[in-house]
Parts: structure tokens; sequence; C-alpha cells
């Protein structure tokens, strides 16, 4: 991991950083699931709405986690017990392209699960949707610990059908405990700055 990177809790001042974050994530990992128009337009614009109104004020129902190291270079956003079945809903982690694979998604999903069990949510599991698309994220998730559960159209962000390309799929993923999720992200993010340190030598 970068030596000066460091990991607290989101405030308003944080959203046009996230945003940008968001949004070039999206463009990266999210073409030919959403439009050419919305990521090569409106993406970043809409972003920035979203993360300010998120972040205007803090709730005790969400917990959103940043990285930084130099700036911003990722971020995990979580909805507590968001479904009384499946619990709490991850509903955003992007890290920077150029930081990947230095263990710091893993870091910021088992900060993530210390938050969920410390808000002592009612359903002791949690989930999240990526895209059948992307099976990179899905491996990434597999090897946290996490198991398939379900399959589900993409909802067009804002609500708007146009911002879609087609109809795309997104593919539940899911942790019947978080306590699992803690462990499994606490081993992966030490063995992928191993990983990190050894490539650089």
């Amino acid at each position: 991991m970068p030596p000066d990177l460091c990991f607290r809790f989101a405030g308003p001042g944080d959203a046009p950083a996230i945003a940008a974050l968001h949004a070039d994530s999206w463009r990266r990992h999210y073409r030919g699931a959403y439009a050419d128009a919305f990521l090569d337009g409106d993406v970043l614009a809409d972003r920035v709405s979203v993360w300010t109104q998120r972040l205007r004020r803090p709730d005790p129902m969400r917990c959103t986690i940043v990285a930084e190291a130099g700036g911003l270079v990722g971020f995990a956003n979580t909805f507590i017990g968001e479904d009384p079945r499946w619990g709490a809903l991850l509903d955003n982690l992007h890290v920077a392209a150029a930081q990947k694979r230095r263990g710091i998604g893993s870091r910021l999903m088992a900060i993530t699960a210390e938050g969920v069990i410390a808000a002592g949510a009612e359903s002791p599991g949690m989930y999240l949707w990526v895209l059948e698309q992307n099976t990179g994220a899905q491996a990434f998730y597999r090897a946290l610990g996490a198991e398939s559960a379900g399959r589900a159209a993409v909802l067009a962000p804002g609500g708007l059908p146009g911002r879609l390309h087609g109809t795309p799929m997104k593919l539940r993923y899911a942790w019947p405990r978080v306590d699992v999720l803690l462990k499994h992200g606490l081993e992966a993010a030490e063995r992928e700055a191993r990983d990190h340190a050894r490539a650089r030598c």
C-alpha cells in the first residue's frame, strides 16, 4: 500500500473528489452497459449531484469510507440494514485505476465490514450488485468470500432509461455474515500489499 495511505469517514467536502473517481470508474468499467452518450457527457454532473446530496449531512444508516494517499484513491459506500434478508447494501466500491491491486479495495471492504458490525444491524449479512459483464469485480468479491445469489436487470442511473445501453443485467453477491467478509478482507489486503512490494523489488 502507499506509505501515506489513510482511511476515514467521508464528509460534505469530499463530494467533488468522490464524484470524479466514481465517474472515471464508470467510464472505464461500465462501457457497454451504460450509454456512451451518458458516460462521455453527463456522468460527472450526475455523480456530483448524487454525492453532494448523500454527504450533505451525517446519516447513521450510511457508511461512506474514503482512502487517501496524497488525494482520494478509493471509496466505499454502504447502506446499513437496507434489506431484511440480505442485510447491508454495499452500493459503491471504487479504487483509482493507478492504485489497484495494492490492497486498497480489500482494506476498504474490511473497514466497511467493521462499520456494519459496529452499527449493530438486525441482519448479520451484506450484499452488493455487480454488472454481469464485470467479471474482474466478481472474482474480487468471490475471493473475499461472497457467493452469487441472484440476477436482475440493471436500473438506469437517475431513473432515465436512455442512460442504459440495451438491457444490461447485474448479479447479486452476498455474505450471510459480515464477520466472514472482515476476515477475508484483512487477509486479502495484507496479501496484496506483500505481492505489490515484491513486484517493486
